[in-house]
């Protein structure tokens, strides 16, 4: 059966330069706001134990553009200000149900550059978008079509490191469920081979059913290397130095969006071709504190592909299982079940008592299916 869920389509686009000057006031003045609104809430925590609502934030933005020395707010659309206030309530319910860390400062260097306009702020006509406080559309590459009859709900504008303007479009998007697929499949992730399948699928994995890791930030690393010994060899706010942090940030974010779209056909082929899918519940923020693996863990993204598998099983109608993390799932002989008493890194392949021969991750891959569905 068909389902509704809101969904963000990501496009570039390029903005004029009075755009872009606009653009940059809103992300100054966004960020401005969630400080100043921070640091009241703290203050009035810490001296008087209370907690502050967004409605009195509210309340505070509104005199703070009516002083002299914060008038300058009133020169950009008060949606964005109002949308980072509401995200500093969303931050501050998350800590308080201690789901986060306590909300932390915007730093001017290193915080994403973004604004969040709601309906009222912009408007979407014949396929345009224009917001509030400009004069024009902005120039967006439509690489793929809005769903048909989409009414865009929240419009997000950001800049990345590298120098690149995106709009992420919020609207309802109508998902169907795949055809009934045949069959399922027991997941172990893995650095020599990013993915190893309790059973092959045709041009996806090869005939042993594993996944070549594609490494790509080991791939990029020698670029990467010689733009950081650039960028350190110039002098801090010289012109030079800001022309060589773009040249560092472009390579990240090719590593990055090759990473990302790696990731997203593969879990897509794997959602299409099955019914069943089962994983590892791997904690990677642990994982990655080792750090002879810490690199090559961070290059394969694990996190990430979860992610993807976890919402892409949801939107097509797929069942997704994951084992306990305990699981022994290299341990164990998938043919009768002996557990072996230790299983060094190193031990790729190993015979069990019962004359079985295994590959280390093939074995753990079928461990992983028989346990996923026993426990369903």
């Amino acid at each position: 059966m068909a389902r509704i869920v809101k969904r963000a389509f990501k496009f570039r686009f390029y903005p004029t330069p009075e755009q872009a000057e606009e653009l940059a006031r809103t992300f100054g003045c966004a960020r401005l706001v969630y400080n100043k609104a921070l640091e009241e809430r703290t203050r009035a925590y810490t001296l008087e134990g209370r907690k502050v609502s967004y409605v009195e934030s509210s309340a505070a933005l509104t005199e703070w553009k009516r002083t002299e020395e914060l008038a300058f707010l009133n020169e950009v659309s008060s949606v964005p200000l109002q949308q980072a206030l509401r995200h500093l309530q969303a931050a501050f319910a998350n800590f308080f149900a201690k789901r986060a860390k306590y909300p932390t400062f915007k730093s001017r260097k290193k915080s994403r550059l973004s604004a969040e306009y709601t309906r009222s702020a912009f408007t979407y006509r014949d396929g345009r978008i224009t917001l509030a406080k400009m004069g024009g559309p902005l120039r967006i590459v439509w690489s793929r079509p809005l769903p048909e009859g989409a009414v865009p709900s929240t419009v997000t504008v950001s800049k990345d490191a590298a120098g690149r303007w995106f709009v992420s479009i919020l609207c309802q998007d109508t998902i169907r469920p795949l055809d009934p697929a045949d069959g399922a499949v027991g997941i172990d992730a893995g650095i020599t081979s990013l993915l190893t399948l309790s059973r092959p699928i045709p041009g996806v994995t090869d005939a042993a059913g594993k996944i070549a890791n594609p490494r790509h930030e080991r791939a990029d690393r020698r670029r990467l290397a010689r733009a950081q010994r650039a960028l350190a060899r110039k002098n801090k706010g010289s012109n030079n130095r800001a022309k060589a942090r773009l040249t560092v940030a472009r390579a990240h974010a090719r590593i990055t969006d090759r990473r990302r779209d790696h990731l997203h056909k593969l879990t897509t082929s794997i959602v299409r071709e099955n019914q069943t899918v089962v994983i590892e519940d791997l904690t990677v923020r642990n994982m990655v504190k080792n750090h002879s693996l810490a690199r090559a863990i961070s290059d394969a993204s694990w996190r990430e592909m979860r992610t993807m598998l976890e919402y892409k099983a949801a939107w097509y109608g797929r069942e997704l299982l994951v084992v306990d993390r305990w699981f022994p799932s290299s341990r164990l002989c998938s043919a009768c079940g002996t557990l072996q008493r230790s299983m060094p890194l190193n031990v790729r392949d190993w015979v069990c008592a019962c004359g079985a021969a295994h590959d280390r991750d093939a074995n753990a891959a079928r461990n992983i299916l028989a346990a996923g569905l026993a426990e369903r």
